[in-house]
């Protein structure tokens, strides 16, 4: 199933890799940085819980969850009549209704430059327009991604929410903000939180604590000394290649690794 989005850092190169090595059977999924939920799509499981600390995004997911096809006449109109003007009067206001709203981030999504998601100290989105100009695609089925949101609860919560949830059985994917010891610079803000150092140390500490209480942990994450060394006694790691595809210029777009760390449970 394709995901709705494209975001920035997803995962969809990945979610196949990913899905084949997931157990035989699990009781529930656990995604808390959720994101385009590339990994959820593809594995397509029968329950979950799904968050993220971005609250416009949950509340879009919520939304297509609940009216997919009234979002999806919403972007029809949008399809038609995009051009510059239109996705930066549209960019600059933020509508009252939920659904209104919904269509809004997927248009500024699909439209933007290479989906990213960032805003302003206001918490104003305000990513370019991109090259992009098609809103609307011949394989989007939103009434089938309802179908699947409708097996999740969507929270919008900050990571340690949802992680505590897991226990024996659960499987927890987690693809965090990249980011590296004494530096945030080089990874996306995907709101006005920036995902510290500190964050990762906790993130490691929270599936520590789930791997205890049985539950199984796939992890993608920035493939750097520092981060390895977060996940070393009872923790498989290795490295997945892949190609740069954040940079403006594809002269700057370099083959590069991530890191993938998994723990089953008992």
């Amino acid at each position: 199933m394709k995901p709705l989005l494209k975001w920035a850092g997803g995962k969809r190169w990945l979610a196949k890799k990913l899905v084949c090595q997931f157990p035989d059977k699990i009781s529930r999924y656990i995604e808390p940085f959720f994101g385009s939920g590339a990994v959820f799509f593809e594995y397509r499981p029968e329950a979950a819980i799904i968050s993220d600390a971005n609250a416009a995004l949950i509340e879009m997911y919520q939304a297509i969850r609940e009216n997919p096809e009234k979002i999806y006449q919403q972007l029809q109109v949008l399809h038609m009549l995009h051009d510059k003007e239109l996705y930066y009067k549209i960019r600059a206001t933020v509508p009252g209704d939920p659904n209104e709203r919904a269509a809004r981030f997927i248009y500024l999504n699909r439209t933007c430059w290479n989906g990213l998601y960032r805003v302003n100290k206001k918490n104003e989105f305000n990513v370019p327009i991109g090259t992009k100009s098609a809103v609307i695609f011949d394989d989007d089925d939103f009434c089938e991604l309802s179908e699947q949101l409708k097996k999740a609860e969507i929270s919008c919560c900050d990571f340690e929410a949802s992680i505590s949830h897991a226990g024996a059985g659960d499987l927890i994917y987690v693809d965090p903000p990249y980011c590296k010891r004494d530096d945030n610079r080089g990874f996306l803000k995907y709101n006005r939180n920036v995902f510290s150092w500190r964050d990762q140390i906790r993130l490691r500490d929270c599936l520590t604590e789930a791997r205890g209480r049985g539950a199984h942990i796939v992890l993608s994450n920035a493939d750097s000394t520092c981060v390895r060394s977060l996940y070393e006694d009872g923790w498989t790691s290795y490295s997945v290649p892949r190609s740069s595809v954040i940079s403006a210029s594809s002269d700057f777009r370099v083959a590069t690794t991530e890191l993938v760390v998994t723990c089953h449970g008992g």
